[in-house]
């Protein structure tokens, strides 16, 4: 499992950073305003896709069924697989058409201002990646099942390029207007997704497997990986669900010069609670806090997955418990320190990063508001990763949705009141708190399936003073940030960056040596995390 996640870390990272650049280049282009705000909401829709196929439910349900397959009927597992691929296909392909009619429809007969047109003209062009890249999705958990991750891993780099390429060759290249710029942009996204699947098709040949039309869709495992599927789908994406209903409330709830600055409510005037922007801000700033989690978080589940798959076929539930504990552990030695980090360093990042072209210093601010409250759950958004793909190893679906379902309803409500007090700040704090909660369910009910089984006494074994020596290294490194930031307080932000973020993260790792914690070594790789990696 160490090596496995490495080199998702690894790659994920080079992502990230591609993906680091793709914000630069729209903070610069399109600042954080109505543009932004539009093109956030269009992406996000069909890219939500991604989230839930890509690092949720078609892998999460297809992995544990192939791996059983793969073991009993080679040539079972390979209908399995091309039926899958084939079944997802036409399903995606009538949602994405329904879908076009239901926005066609909306611009022809609702839609009122020039800004919804935008968002709805830019979700129409997009719309088709979400086929695309759910057929990736689907190529990349094959792929993991025979223990190769670099090439699904590497798939998000090419999008990141796709986009970073089409916005400079427009904006500096043929001097387009910001507007046009985002519909080249769009069709990048399209071509992105072609060449996704293509860079996938090598490395399944070289594992012996050929994707060809298939429709058993009456086999058992067939039966048994839709039966998961369904409620995967809320239970594994609940994060990126409650963001995206913190991008639809914000839009909704912001003025504009076009909109108004106010609304009628029971025939009193009230003025919105944000402006537009905000969903930029809120984009921003969940780009950031998705950083570590996408290069340890996500990693991290996906190399645990098949281990507890695996463990959970062999009926070693005791195994399965106490290599929960120790992802769980695992999660945190990375979120605590990475939310002391983000909250320190916000505003001289998201100044030296952002703070140009047509984003401003305001700007700044209310990224690095926001930012703070979604910092204060990246334990939560980790844990989840973790002990969701516990349940789905056991294949019990309904668990995670039950509480999913919970979380999101949750969240909307506290969306709806904090938005008043807090603004954007209120949405990510919402989404923060809701991460817990799922978390916390989670845990209990977990503990209770597996005392069942024998392997209760393990799951949170050793994790209390995992925890505490993890909190003791973030308080030296916590200790130190505050020294270096008190000793730059007036030099500029790339400095300021240069000296606190090697200095604090030095600090944490020899602090980490010193009190021998043992999840170290999912960066070193010196020692295995689960007798079963």
């Amino acid at each position: 499992m160490i090596k496995g996640f490495r080199q998702i870390a690894f790659l994920t990272a080079l992502s990230r950073v591609f993906g680091f650049v793709r914000d630069i280049a729209y903070s610069h282009f399109f600042g954080a305003g109505a543009l932004l705000d539009a093109w956030t909401i269009a992406f996000k829709i069909p890219n939500l896709a991604r989230r839930l196929f890509g690092e949720g439910a078609a892998s999460a349900s297809l992995i544990p069924v192939y791996s059983e397959e793969l073991h009993k009927d080679r040539e079972h597992s390979r209908q399995l697989i091309n039926t899958v691929v084939t079944t997802l296909f036409v399903l995606l392909a009538i949602i994405v058409l329904l879908g076009q009619v239901g926005i066609w429809s909306y611009y022809k007969f609702f839609a009122t201002t020039d800004e919804t047109r935008l968002v709805l003209s830019l979700t129409s062009i997009m719309l088709p990646y979400m086929i695309l890249v759910c057929t990736v999705a689907i190529l990349a958990g094959i792929l993991n099942v025979h223990r190769h991750f670099a090439t699904p891993a590497a798939a998000p780099v090419v999008l990141n390029i796709f986009i970073i390429s089409s916005i400079l060759l427009t904006g500096w290249g043929f001097k387009i207007q910001a507007q046009q710029q985002l519909f080249a942009v769009a069709i990048a996204v399209l071509t992105a997704g072609i060449v996704q699947i293509a860079i996938q098709i090598p490395p399944l040949r070289s594992a012996g497997v050929s994707i060809r039309p298939c429709w058993q869709i009456y086999s058992p495992a067939f039966r048994k990986i839709i039966i998961m599927m369904g409620p995967m789908i809320l239970g594994l994406t609940v994060t990126q669900i409650n963001t995206l209903a913190d991008d639809l409330i914000a839009w909704w709830f912001s003025g504009s010069s076009e909109k108004g600055m106010f609304f009628m409510l029971l025939g009193n005037k009230i003025a919105y609670p944000l402006q537009r922007g905000s969903v930029s801000h809120l984009y921003y700033a969940q780009r950031l806090y998705q950083l570590p989690l996408g290069v340890f978080g996500i990693s991290l589940a996906t190399a645990i997955f098949p281990v507890m798959s695996s463990l959970s076929a062999k009926k070693d539930f005791a195994g399965l418990g106490k290599t929960v504990s120790q992802g769980l552990g695992s999660c945190f030695f990375i979120a605590i320190p990475a939310t002391v980090g983000l909250t320190a360093i916000a505003k001289p990042l998201i100044s030296l990063a952002f703070e140009h072209g047509q984003f401003r210093a305001g700007d700044t601010n209310m990224v690095a508001w926001t930012l703070f409250f979604y910092a204060l759950g990246l334990c939560g958004y980790f844990a989840q990763q973790v002990i969701t793909r516990a349940f789905y190893s056991m294949q019990d679906s309904r668990t995670p949705v039950t509480t999913a379902l919970i979380a999101v309803v949750t969240n909307i409500l506290l969306n709806l009141t904090l938005i008043w007090l807090w603004g954007t700040g209120g949405l990510a704090c919402s989404t923060a708190l809701c991460s817990y909660l799922q978390v916390a369910i989670l845990v209990v009910v977990l503990r209770r399936q597996l005392q069942k089984q024998g392997g209760a006494s393990f799951i949170l074994e050793g994790l209390a003073p995992a925890l505490a020596k993890t909190i003791a290294a973030t308080l030296c490194m916590t200790t130190v940030i505050v020294i270096a930031l008190w000793q730059s307080k007036n030099w500029a932000s790339i400095y300021k960056l240069l000296l606190v973020v090697p200095t604090a993260a030095g600090t944490y790792l020899l602090a980490a040596k010193l009190l021998h914690i043992e999840m170290l070594s999912l960066l070193t790789g010196r020692s295995q995390i689960t007798n079963g990696s």
